[in-house]
C-alpha cells in the first residue's frame, strides 16, 4: 500500500523547479540550434553552383548534320542532330567490334539527337567533331577515334564519351542536368 501512495504523490507533485528545468532545457536546445544553423547552412552550394546544375538548350536552329557545343558544369557538351546516314551507321555497328560495348539505342533518347559530354575518357582532352576514321569525333592528343554515337572505336581511350542526364521538354528544347 505504501508504494501506491508514493506513486500517486510522485505523479501529482509537480514543482515550480521542474517547470524551470524544462523551460531552461528547451531554451538551451533552441539556442544551440540557432547557433549551429549558420554553420550548417554555409555548407550548401551557393547560387552560382546551383545555376550550373542544369541548362536548357534550344534545338530548333540545329540543322541535320550540325552540332553545337554548350557549357554545362564547366564541361563542354556536344549536341548533334544526326542525319539518317549517321543513325544507320551507328546502329549497324556490331557489339563485338567495340572496346566498350554499348548500343546506339541505349545512348540516345531520340535517334536524331545525340547529347554527350565532350571530354575524352583517356586524359580529358576535347575531341574534334566530324573527324577521325569513323566520321565522329577524334581526339588529336593521343589518337582516340569515336564513331557517330560517341563510342570509342580506336585508340587509348577506355570508355565511350559520357552521356549526361537530359530530358526533352518539348520537340525543340532539352534540359541537361
Amino acid at each position: 500500500m505504501d508504494t501506491k501512495k508514493d506513486i500517486d504523490t510522485a505523479e501529482t507533485k509537480v514543482t515550480r523547479r521542474d517547470f524551470l528545468y524544462l523551460t531552461t532545457g528547451s531554451f538551451t536546445v533552441v539556442g544551440a540550434g540557432a547557433l549551429v544553423w549558420p554553420f550548417i547552412a554555409q555548407m550548401n552550394p551557393d547560387a552560382s553552383v546551383k545555376a550550373l546544375a542544369s541548362t536548357e538548350v534550344d534545338l530548333s536552329p540545329i540543322m541535320p548534320g550540325q552540332s553545337i557545343t554548350i557549357l554545362w558544369r564547366g564541361k563542354p557538351v556536344f549536341v548533334r542532330r544526326r542525319t539518317e546516314e549517321e543513325i544507320a551507321e551507328a546502329q549497324a555497328v556490331e557489339q563485338t567490334d567495340l572496346p566498350d560495348p554499348e548500343t546506339d539505342e541505349t545512348r540516345v533518347q531520340k535517334p536524331e539527337w545525340l547529347v554527350m559530354v565532350g571530354v575524352c575518357t583517356h586524359l580529358g582532352c576535347i575531341p574534334l567533331g566530324n573527324k577521325g576514321e569513323y566520321n565522329g569525333w577524334f581526339c588529336p592528343c593521343h589518337g582516340s577515334h569515336y564513331d557517330t554515337s560517341g563510342r570509342i572505336r580506336k585508340g587509348p581511350a577506355p570508355k565511350n564519351l559520357e552521356i549526361p542526364s537530359y530530358v526533352f521538354l518539348d520537340d525543340n528544347t532539352i534540359k541537361i542536368g
